[in-house]
């Protein structure tokens, strides 16, 4: 192995570079470990502009701190874009980056989202809080009809990638009315031919017995495609359609996911929607709806 090592080393650090910027960066740090001069390629700028996405600059530019963000080399760009998400389009979105792939990860704001009834102080009001990456959350006063939907365009996320779209939300002491009612989401392109899925999930999932009925619905060229199996189980179990708790003491839930093949020239959207029990419902505390490549913890 040792002899393997020094015939890399006698490679031009250039050579070793362009090398690295064929794997991820995940395989950047590790080979950089492996001699002096794989370190010094693997820290190259060269290296790391290609881990960052093509449209990064002009979507920095979409900041209003854009003249804040400062860096010394890509590396340290990339790092940042992975740690601290940039709020863009005037704070209603932020945009991050994946830190094992570079994948573009967006959030779309309470106040970038459409949400049914949210301008009447009757059944939803505006506050803030010191632990939301953006400005304004919503929160659910009162309401029967819930309604939240969401859109995003194929070309700002990256090609070749799975996402999934997430809930991400709290509750309040007295939060009502979902323990036991489903609420509908789908995450999918907008259209008559474009594929979808759509799921039923619990936003407060309780500890007790329920009957749960989990369906899909495929739709492909204008057929649809169902799938139904009721299911009795705990709620806490299925942990792909249960809330869960993230690192960042909010919680979220899965609400779909989609292939982002990058040949789709379309807009994406997302739902969460709950009105055919016509209960009342009350104490969510709405951040957003969270964009990342699938199986990827949040930021």
């Amino acid at each position: 192995m040792a002899n393997n090592v020094g015939d890399f080393d006698i490679l031009p650090e250039g050579c070793i570079a362009k090398v690295l910027s064929f794997t991820e960066p995940r395989d950047a740090c590790r080979l950089s470990l492996v001699s002096p001069i794989f370190r010094l390629a693997a820290e190259s700028d060269s290296v790391w502009d290609t881990f960052l996405p093509p449209d990064c600059q002009p979507l920095i530019s979409r900041s209003s701190s854009s003249n804040s963000v400062s860096y010394g080399s890509k590396k340290e760009l990339y790092l940042s874009l992975c740690e601290k998400p940039l709020l863009i389009d005037g704070g209603a979105k932020s945009f991050s980056l994946d830190k094992w792939t570079g994948k573009k990860c967006y959030m779309l704001s309470a106040r970038d989202l459409r949400i049914t009834w949210s301008s009447s102080p009757s059944y939803w009001r505006w506050i803030s809080l010191p632990e939301s990456r953006f400005g304004e959350v919503a929160e659910l006063l009162h309401v029967c009809w819930l309604e939240i939907r969401g859109k995003i365009h194929t070309n700002m996320l990256s090609a070749g990638t799975f996402y999934a779209a997430y809930l991400v939300f709290k509750k309040t002491e007295g939060t009502f009315g979902f323990d036991s009612q489903p609420v509908e989401a789908a995450f999918g392109l907008v259209g008559e031919g474009g594929d979808s899925c759509n799921r039923t999930l619990y936003l407060d999932a309780g500890d007790h017995r329920r009957l749960r009925h989990h369906y899909g619905l495929y739709r492909r060229g204008g057929r649809n495609i169902f799938r139904f199996l009721p299911v009795e189980r705990e709620c806490h179990e299925n942990k792909n359609q249960d809330s869960k708790e993230r690192g960042d003491g909010w919680l979220e839930v899965e609400l779909g996911d989609f292939f982002n093949s990058g040949a789709e020239d379309g807009e994406l959207e997302v739902f969460v929607l709950e009105v055919k029990g016509g209960n009342w419902k009350s104490g969510l505390i709405v951040q957003g709806i969270e964009i990342r490549p699938k199986g990827r913890d949040p930021k």
